[in-house]
């Protein structure tokens, strides 16, 4: 045991790429680029680099190592083992994270790109993301960092005071955990989000939803906002597109919506994969049966990406016969996303059938929803609005 056991110094060494913490001011931040280099850091001390580790919120010790219970993939990682996130390390016998202060990318992003439609208009997302996914989608759009560790990533010294002082500074209303999968710097995002809760700054959380429910009710003590993506209403899609499980991801659905954080779903429509319109309707009549019927959905339009170049951009027409089924689904608020100038950009109330919100890609151009009520007809309109 002990031959196969690495020291401390050695798990630091072969962590030699992790996060070289490059010194940065973000005052007038510029959106920084998003690619995956690998970089040395010569000029750091090794032992400097355990900083960017945290111990697990979730594990336990069972025959062959370390099973890992953030995740519906049950990772059993032998020492010195890593698990499918790229993110997590059986070091002498317990499990490290290793994307903990350490965000490869920072953004300030407009509130409506998450996309959250429904939640605080016309505000901004301090947005954080930090290597690694419990997912391998065909089609992702971020696989640069995603599909990478924080080993191979250039990354910032960002540690969660110092997110929170950067979004004061930046007047965002919110901090986003978004553009690769939260729950891989699950440690990261909750201490994020427990200090800026105390600072009055609201948290958000863009995901492929599949995260076991005892870590998720936990994050659900600090979040604000979800936006969950529904890949599809098919296990055996989900396994082929995403190598992932549909049931969890519905589960956290429920979660999300039972423990009153507002939720907003996103579909991505992918040609010969998630264009089924039969699948779709079975998708809203689950979405409508289990209470989610003023969460608003988003029908989202597909580029060619990462391993799916050859496959078409989703045509127009799929898009609005999906929302056309969505609504008369009983889904109260369906819009179609990537298709810029589309009237389905817009919020039509559902009980008068007005425009309340009139947007043109992530600007809004007017208003008409006042302490949460459409000022046509007077409706409760569902959302967080101020």
């Amino acid at each position: 045991m002990e031959a196969n056991m690495i020291s401390k110094r050695e798990f630091l060494r072969r962590c030699a790429f992790c996060s070289a913490g490059i010194a940065f001011g973000l005052s007038g931040l510029e959106p920084l680029a998003r690619a995956a280099v690998k970089v040395a850091s010569p000029s750091l001390a090794t032992d400097d680099l355990w900083k960017w580790s945290k111990e697990a919120l979730f594990y336990r010790m069972v025959e062959g190592g370390l099973e890992c219970q953030h995740c519906p993939n049950g990772c059993i990682l032998a020492e010195g083992d890593t698990g499918i996130c790229r993110s997590r390390v059986n070091y002498q016998g317990k499990l490290y994270s290793i994307a903990y202060g350490n965000p490869c990318a920072v953004h300030i992003d407009p509130i409506e790109k998450k996309p959250f439609f429904h939640f605080l208009p016309t505000t901004h997302a301090f947005s954080i993301a930090a290597a690694g996914c419990n997912f391998a989608c065909l089609n992702c759009q971020n696989w640069e960092i995603s599909q990478f560790s924080p080993k191979e990533t250039q990354n910032y010294d960002l540690m969660p005071q110092r997110v929170v002082e950067e979004c004061l500074k930046s007047k965002c209303e919110s901090i986003a955990y978004t553009y690769s999968e939260p729950t891989t710097f699950y440690e990261y995002a909750f201490d994020t989000a427990t200090l800026a809760r105390k600072k009055g700054i609201k948290n958000v959380w863009k995901s492929n939803g599949s995260i076991n429910e005892h870590p998720l009710r936990k994050l659900c003590k600090v979040m604000d906002a979800a936006n969950i993506d529904l890949k599809s209403y098919d296990d055996d899609i989900y396994k082929k597109l995403s190598a992932g499980r549909l049931a969890p991801v519905l589960n956290t659905l429920k979660v999300f919506k039972e423990e009153g954080v507002w939720l907003e779903i996103t579909n991505l429509i992918v040609p010969t994969w998630t264009d089924d319109l039969d699948m779709i309707k079975r998708m809203c009549d689950w979405l409508v049966k289990n209470g989610l019927h003023d969460c608003p959905l988003h029908f989202s339009r597909f580029n060619p990406l990462y391993k799916l170049t050859q496959l078409p951009v989703t045509p127009v027409s799929t898009l609005e016969r999906a929302r056309e089924i969505a609504l008369k689904s009983g889904l109260q608020y369906v819009y179609i996303g990537n298709v810029p100038g589309h009237a389905a950009e817009n919020t039509y109330c559902h009980h008068c059938s007005k425009m309340i919100v009139e947007r043109r890609g992530f600007t809004i151009l007017s208003n008409n929803i006042a302490g949460g009520t459409c000022k046509f007809c007077g409706a409760h309109i569902p959302g967080v609005w101020s």
